[in-house]
């Protein structure tokens, strides 16, 4: 199989998405920006630049996506898509963002416009919310006040699994049926965060709920954790869309790719239930 690597192979896409991909027998290696610690990872820092040249050499495929924390996505992306063509690689799978194609001035579209004119075989991923933010990015409030504090009244999202995610790639990683298209991928449904708290409880028999904020605070807190002030602001640019109604609409891309339904927040809240057993 195809010698391909994960870029963000750490991460909550690109861990799974490893663990599919040498499954299948693709000769898998793992960019992170972690040193290496492996005959078979690679080190990389998006942000710099560093490293991308020998990660890409003897490559034939890649995935790709920009790791958290960064608000000019494009500025990490499209180096990172000319070294791959640099270096000879013959297809990329970007990951992007559900919506990211409405402004083409927005730092992802800029991205996902350069891979479209690279001249490379292409797949472009949008994945809407990930189910795994309640796990990860959302878990503060759960664990110390059984409480989901977002700014997004009773807006519907149609999460996605992340595993399904990854599944995507896999198959696109290994057939060349749906070169140079691009998809939208959403889970089955569009519950408000409402709903998702009554499957987190009962999933854990833990009591969470729910609780709408203003922005600001919800501001306060990211920065207070340490997170860049621009990339704050990104996220509650997007947690405003999703206010608004943009992250409701479902596809079918997941199930026709895949040949099977989408993974249900029944299934996902069931499968990481340990992670909110220390919730109050």
């Amino acid at each position: 199989m195809a010698k391909t690597l994960v870029i963000g192979a750490n991460g909550t896409v690109g861990s799974e998405l490893v663990r599919l991909l040498t499954g299948r027998g693709h000769d898998v290696f793992k960019a992170t920006s972690r040193p290496a610690t492996s005959a078979n990872d690679v080190q990389v820092n998006l942000a710099s630049g560093a490293g991308l040249a020998q990660a890409f050499k003897g490559v034939e495929q890649v995935f790709l996506l920009t790791p958290p924390g960064f608000a000019k996505q494009d500025d990490l992306l499209i180096p990172a898509i000319d070294a791959a063509r640099a270096q000879g690689v013959k297809k990329l799978v970007l990951m992007t963002a559900m919506g990211a194609n409405a402004d083409e001035a927005a730092p992802l579209r800029r991205a996902e416009v350069h891979l479209l004119r690279s001249g490379l075989t292409w797949n472009i991923l949008r994945p809407n919310w990930f189910m795994q933010n309640f796990n990860t990015f959302w878990i503060q409030g759960i664990l110390e006040h059984g409480k989901i504090f977002l700014p997004v009244g009773t807006a519907k999202g149609s999460f996605i699994d992340a595993r399904d995610i990854a599944a995507v790639a896999a198959q696109l990683l290994s057939s060349d049926a749906l070169n140079n298209q691009e998809f939208d991928l959403t889970g089955s449904v569009a519950l408000d965060h409402d709903a998702v708290a009554a499957v987190l409880s009962k999933a854990t028999g833990k009591a969470i709920a729910f609780q709408d904020i203003a922005p600001e605070v919800l501001r306060g807190g990211l920065l207070q954790a340490g997170l860049p002030a621009d990339y704050a602001a990104f996220l509650l640019l997007i947690l405003g869309y999703f206010k608004a109604g943009y992250a409701e609409r479902t596809t079918d891309a997941v199930q026709s790719i895949l040949g099977r339904a989408p993974r249900t927040l029944e299934q996902y809240a069931h499968d990481y239930r340990a992670a909110w057993a220390s919730a109050k």
